[in-house]
């Protein structure tokens, strides 16, 4: 039964009591009024009061006038039939309280319906979405390759995995996509089947889910779409320019969802980074490391025992960096060092932390006279690092991961020719040279090896002639 309905009952319910108690008004004003023509009409022995007799006024009226017969049967009479008429009015009352709660239980039954209906039709459509937002391939990545300043290719391990899998690269073949096309269409009817009868168990069925249960229900889903977007945004990353560009739109779509969460903030940060190195312009540069910078601390917010957070804010510190002064550039540097120590100190087996740590050591060693006395007049003790301790931080990088890196070898063989080990260097800046291009800085480091294996091995036969 409608709300309507109900209230225009109630209504008619309250109509009725009023009409009755005016009638029952009006039928004493007119017994009352033909007591007192016809008392007025007897003797004065015949008159009475209720005082006279001490009746109280709470008697009923047969008492108050015993001793007259017609008056007497006529209120009773009247008694009878309003007394009647009260009983009527009362059952229908209590009826109308029967039927209202019978009402308020079929509504809420109907509330409890509509609420497991949507329930069923809100887990359904969260199927679907995750299914057309991460139809993927579940395939081994990580997280060590980075394109920016600080880190300049993917390591060889993880490019001999993804060509050992069947010959799949980053883009999907046509055949295989067709395959899980219509993988993902026969598992999208199973869904259907299998949600259709949850459906109609849950209309069979008395006991509804609780408002507890469908917290729990909906936390693990969103759990699960979180794992499966950041197994995407890991597999962008890794692949060219454009999939980069993918990676960072689609963390930037979801990041009102996936807020809060760490994992999801550090991996945005990673984006900011990825769109820093593809971008030419030098404002949205900028702007990328500064805005990547900050969701980086955000993410440190939520606690500092993350490895990745450290290590990308300290890449996007350096980014950032490169668009400071002198002044500003030695501040970011303290900051950039602490964050590696740290990350490596969650994560020794990063090769990717020590060759960043390894360059900040270089660049400190080489700094000018200039930026030596801006720092020395900025801090009591100003940074301070020395080559050896750089080619330390490189060789840690290449015995972790062997050949992850163009740049690390060409930074070794720098360290061997600024120490006077020209063997080594050669030996070095030639192993460098066999690694592929897999990264735009292994493109830019042709012509800075070009010019070592050319510089070296004119000073390796100039010291070999002089030995001779």
């Amino acid at each position: 039964m409608s709300k309507p309905i109900l209230s225009y009952q109630i209504g008619l319910g309250l109509a009725a009591g009023a009409a009755t108690a005016i009638v029952v008004y009006v039928l004493h004003q007119r017994r009352q009024k033909r007591i007192n023509r016809t008392t007025s009409k007897q003797n004065g022995n015949h008159i009475h009061s209720f005082a006279d007799h001490n009746i109280p006024l709470t008697s009923s009226y047969s008492q108050a006038f015993s001793g007259r017969g017609d008056i007497v049967d006529v209120s009773r009479g009247e008694q009878l039939e309003l007394l009647n008429r009260l009983d009527h009015v009362l059952g229908s009352i209590t009826e109308l309280k029967q039927e209202v709660e019978s009402l308020r239980n079929i509504l809420h039954g109907l509330a409890e319906d509509i609420v497991g209906e949507v329930r069923s039709h809100l887990e359904e459509s969260h199927k679907a979405n995750r299914r057309r937002r991460f139809l993927i391939h579940r395939e081994r990545t990580d997280s060590t390759g980075s394109s920016s300043i600080y880190f300049t290719a993917s390591s060889g391990a993880q490019h001999t995995d993804a060509e050992s899998e069947g010959g799949y690269t980053t883009a999907n073949a046509e055949s295989d996509y067709d395959r899980e096309s219509s993988k993902a269409s026969e598992e999208e009817e199973e869904d259907e089947v299998s949600c259709e009868t949850v459906r109609t168990m849950r209309r069979d069925s008395v006991d509804l889910v609780t408002d507890d249960e469908a917290t729990m229900l909906a936390t693990d889903t969103l759990d699960e779409e979180l794992t499966l977007l950041l197994e995407k945004s890991d597999q962008l990353h890794n692949g060219d320019d454009e999939q980069r560009r993918e990676g960072f739109q689609l963390l930037c779509s979801n990041k009102l969802l996936y807020g809060d969460h760490q994992d999801f903030l550090w991996r945005l940060a990673r984006s900011y980074s990825d769109m820093y190195e593809i971008t030419e312009d030098i404002l949205e540069k900028k702007s990328y490391a500064f805005d990547g910078k900050e969701e980086a601390e955000i993410a440190l917010q939520k606690g500092g025992q993350s490895a990745e957070c450290h290590k990308w804010f300290a890449i996007l510190c350096g980014q950032h960096s490169e668009h400071e002064g002198i002044q500003k550039r030695i501040q970011i540097g303290y900051l950039f060092k602490e964050h590696i120590e740290k990350a490596i100190a969650l994560q020794p087996h990063d090769s990717v932390c020590y060759y960043l740590l390894g360059r900040w050591c270089y660049e400190v060693s080489n700094l000018g006279w200039l930026e030596r006395k801006t720092a020395s007049a900025l801090y009591e003790t100003p940074p301070s690092a020395t080559v050896q301790e750089a080619l330390e931080k490189f060789l840690k990088a290449e015995e972790l991961s062997p050949g992850f890196s163009k740049a690390a070898r060409v930074n070794i063989a720098k360290c061997y020719r600024d120490l006077g080990e020209i063997s080594s260097a050669n030996h070095w800046i030639k192993l460098a040279a066999e690694l592929p291009e897999r990264t735009k800085q292994d493109k830019e480091s042709a012509p800075v090896i070009e010019e070592m294996l050319l510089t070296l091995g004119a000073e390796s036969d100039t010291s070999i002639n002089t030995f001779a």
